[in-house]
């Protein structure tokens, strides 16, 4: 990728690093549910083990943190400057990670969790925008390539668990550690330089052109919605599977989760480069996806598990979001921090509709739960596939009027 001048290189680091430690944020607490459920007071089930279910609905407030957030989010990106927005979100960031570690209760970790999705909010309207405008012409490339950034912490975070206990330290250890570099990661942000805010573009009155929204437009915000309850309600709830199925050390599946999405955000950056369409791979990966879901629930054997969690990761957390977002962009280039805070909005309902909704279940069915989770993903994934038709649809139309023309 070029960038328009080399010294946005730096700051490109920053925010990709920041999206690094986001990917663990968002992933962490999936790693100590058991530890975290008994520093709230959860009480054991008849089999013996801790009732997670309070943790997975802290999970969920990060959904609620989002949606609370993102209507401002993306206007103060757009109106005061990215860096302003970045900021708020790290330093939210380090709240979470410092907070959640000191917290007794179940209802003062639900607040952190609202707090950790209000930070996702702020970075990703930062983020997402500021790499388009660093690396204009590999845009859809440059904010792929923050998924990147995410599974890659996401692959090295459970060695670094194993890491942590094997030396004897506490769990909080990885905490304090991703709070201190993060704060540091924000000094950078303000320290180095980024693109100047492009002018609004104006409209035949002189004034900023307002957003118009079309089917396809719509359908692709939407699809913030499907492919996130993909992916999340994979992560989340992937360890129960894995126990239910025999697994004998479900976190293994987190990282062939996470290798599954690093390759496949190579392999689509580069597929992208060569032509494919962006709304290409909106159809085919979450078909991709339904396919080895369907396989999960059907095939109940370890070997399953481990197959599906690479492929899952490939087509369901390689990119599909990041991909909704650039083709949310394309269509209003004049508000693309609005734009980025439009899919996340949808992706905040899912992270809290569907996974307090698995929370319900795991209360509800206990042992299960996973597979009727399993069931609910796949509905909502095939909704996915059908949003992506329409913004291809969309797609062939606005070329062949442009053709016309």
């Amino acid at each position: 990728m070029k960038t328009k001048r080399n010294h946005f290189l730096p700051g490109a680091l920053a925010l990709y690093f920041s999206y690094a430690m986001l990917g663990i944020a968002s992933s962490i607490l999936s790693q100590y549910k058991a530890q975290f459920a008994s520093n709230w007071g959860a009480q054991q089930l008849s089999n013996g083990t801790v009732d997670v279910s309070m943790v997975v609905s802290v999970i969920a407030a990060f959904g609620l943190g989002r949606l609370i957030a993102y209507p401002f989010a993306g206007p103060v990106s757009d109106h005061f400057g990215r860096k302003v927005s970045g900021t708020i979100g790290i330093g939210l960031y380090v709240i979470f990670f410092i907070g959640i570690i000191t917290v007794n209760s179940f209802w003062a970790a639900y607040l952190i969790g609202i707090l950790n999705g209000m930070a996702n909010s702020f970075l990703d309207t930062c983020v997402s925008p500021s790499l388009m405008e660093m690396f204009p012409e590999s845009a859809s490339i440059a904010n792929l390539l923050t998924k990147f950034a995410v599974v890659t912490a996401q692959f090295i975070l459970p060695f670094f668990i194993g890491g942590v206990a094997a030396a004897g330290l506490s769990f909080r250890t990885i905490f304090i550690i991703c709070g201190v570099a993060l704060a540091a990661d924000a000094i950078a942000i303000i320290v180095f330089p980024f693109p100047k805010r492009e002018k609004p573009q104006l409209n035949a009155a002189g004034t900023p052109e307002k957003m118009h929204f079309s089917i396809g437009s719509v359908a692709a915000i939407l699809i913030g919605f499907t492919s996130s309850t993909t992916f999340m309600v994979w992560l989340n709830c992937n360890q129960e599977l894995g126990a239910a199925y025999g697994v004998k050390n479900p976190a293994t599946l987190q990282s062939l989760y996470a290798v599954g999405a690093g390759i496949a955000v190579l392999l689509t950056a580069r597929l992208i480069k060569a032509g494919l369409k962006e709304s290409t791979v909106l159809i085919l990966y979450p078909t991709i996806a339904v396919v080895m879901l369907a396989l999960c629930y059907f095939v109940q054997t370890p070997v399953i598990l481990y197959i599906g969690s690479f492929v899952i990761g490939y087509a369901a957390a390689g990119g599909v979001l990041q991909l909704a977002t650039s083709t949310t962009i394309s269509f209003f280039p004049s508000h693309k921090g609005t734009a980025t805070s439009l899919v996340m909005i949808a992706s905040s309902i899912a992270n809290y509709a569907v996974l307090s909704a698995a929370a319900g279940l795991t209360k509800a069915f206990g042992d299960a739960a996973p597979r009727m989770i399993i069931l609910l993903n796949i509905v909502i994934t095939i909704v996915g596939i059908g949003l992506a038709l329409v913004v291809k649809t969309q797609e062939k139309h606005v070329l062949a009027v442009s053709q016309v023309h």
